[in-house]
């Protein structure tokens, strides 16, 4: 395993790196020189996961992560603060698929690595069907394990918040997900502001080609939460968002 670790704290970079190495001998850690090129740096050595220090780049963690989501689907872990809440939060929005809260124990770094390594390399669990892999509706096809969205046969793009969240409903179809739900499975938090996860729930619906004032698969349930709910089928009795 290839990591690549943006931080300029060198107590965080040791940490990190004897951690990682300490679990698995083989892992090669990559420290990124002050004022490198993320992208530049990702592309060059195809990482397994980027981990970036958003609190020790010279304040640039966050352009870093829109650097490296413009073109490259790479894990990102973020560590920030943990009195950082809202920065964590918009790098989670900007692509980061979880955070850590500095200061941090090697059990819940490594616990952190493992659970994006499962996440963005799903193996089917055994005796799970293969058609529930691919969810098809309409003009929609989503293709679970590939990670990919057609509507109405042309690819959409979405951030990894956002495909998190689509791939979270769609595999609990008809089933209503409170915000709590969402906030630990797609965020990796204890808390999400409702607009938040609002805004998120809009940003997939507008490229889904929902109705977002009348919305036919991801529907909204006041007080309850969200559902996914495929075309033809009756979900849960809807009350109006």
């Amino acid at each position: 395993m290839k990591i690549i670790l943006f931080s300029d704290a060198d107590e965080t970079a040791r940490t990190v790196s004897l951690s990682l190495s300490s679990r698995w001998p083989d892992c090669t850690t990559i420290s990124a020189p002050p004022g490198s090129s993320a992208l530049r740096l990702v592309l060059s050595e195809s990482p397994d996961l980027v981990i970036l220090d958003l609190g020790a780049v010279d304040g640039r963690g966050l352009d870093l992560l829109k650097e490296v989501r413009g073109s490259s689907e790479v894990p990102v872990l973020i560590m920030s603060d943990t009195s950082d809440e809202a920065v964590r939060i918009r790098g989670l929005e900007l692509g980061a698929d979880d955070c850590i809260g500095k200061p941090f124990s090697t059990a819940e770094l490594l616990a952190r690595v493992r659970s994006v390594q499962r996440r963005v390399t799903p193996v089917a669990r055994e005796g799970e069907r293969q058609e529930a892999q691919r969810v098809e509706g309409d003009h929609i096809s989503i293709d679970l394990a590939a990670g990919r969205v057609y509507v109405d046969g042309r690819e959409r793009e979405f951030s990894a918040t956002e495909w998190k969240l689509l791939s979270y409903l769609a595999r609990n179809p008809g089933k209503v997900i409170s915000n709590r739900a969402l906030t630990a499975n797609v965020w990796g938090l204890s808390f999400v502001e409702n607009s938040t996860i609002k805004m998120c729930v809009r940003r997939v619906r507008l490229k889904l080609g929902d109705d977002t004032q009348s919305p036919r698969i991801i529907r909204s349930y006041r007080g309850r939460g969200y559902c996914f709910e495929l075309p033809g089928e009756s979900g849960p009795h809807r009350a109006a968002s």
